[in-house]
């Protein structure tokens, strides 16, 4: 787990400018609960990217979803988190899937799958439906195990999470034959809203 992680991260969240003007007028964010969150449920932000937040909501603007794009940036601390850049915590990401693959096979149910909308370039498999159960999987162990020690009086071994952060490749390759893409990106999804330290106007 990431609890030795110090310092704080900058976060920028694509929304409409009404949004965004009832966050900065003290409106608490209100969290994503999709069932094909890339990291789950939680307010999500792009960490150190106002382009990306603004780029996206701008899509949303051309899509007619929203009248006006505009980005909140934030000061996250990252605190107990899920960092699915690190080795362990993907480890315990991938344990959880066990769990949850050997549930659904129990109940002879078909597990859900990442898919690609029919409106845009297939290959990114932008609907992370098996990501996102496989999250909400772990959290819900984690916290009915966290839980059940508290209950008896224990520090749990594996507190719930405050944040999940994951890397993303998306894109396009940059050039030709290489490794790097147009897209890639970094997201987080907060849990606990007191990780969110202060919001501010991205200039």
């Amino acid at each position: 787990m990431s609890d030795t992680r110090t310092g704080f991260v900058l976060g920028y969240h694509g929304c409409s400018d009404e949004v965004a003007e009832e966050i900065f007028g003290g409106t608490p964010m209100v969290p994503s609960d999709k069932d094909y969150d890339w990291l789950g449920h939680g307010a999500y932000f792009w960490e150190g990217d106002p382009q990306r937040a603004f780029e996206w909501a701008k899509a949303r603007e051309a899509q007619g979803k929203i009248r006006k794009a505009a980005v909140v940036g934030a000061v996250i601390d990252l605190g107990n988190c899920l960092d699915l850049t690190k080795r362990s915590d993907c480890e315990l990401l991938a344990d959880a899937y066990t769990s949850l693959a050997a549930a659904f096979n129990a109940a002879k149910t078909l597990l859900p799958e990442n898919r690609d909308p029919r409106t845009v370039r297939p290959g990114d498999k932008l609907l992370r439906y098996l990501d996102c159960a496989v999250l909400q999987h772990l959290h819900k162990n984690i916290e009915d195990e966290a839980r059940e020690q508290i209950e008896k009086g224990l520090t749990p071994d594996v507190p719930p999470f405050d944040t999940v952060r994951g890397l993303f490749p998306e894109g396009e390759n940059l050039y030709p034959g290489g490794g790097f893409y147009s897209l890639t990106h970094t997201q987080i999804a907060v849990r606990n809203d007191t990780s969110i330290i202060g919001y501010f106007r991205p200039r």
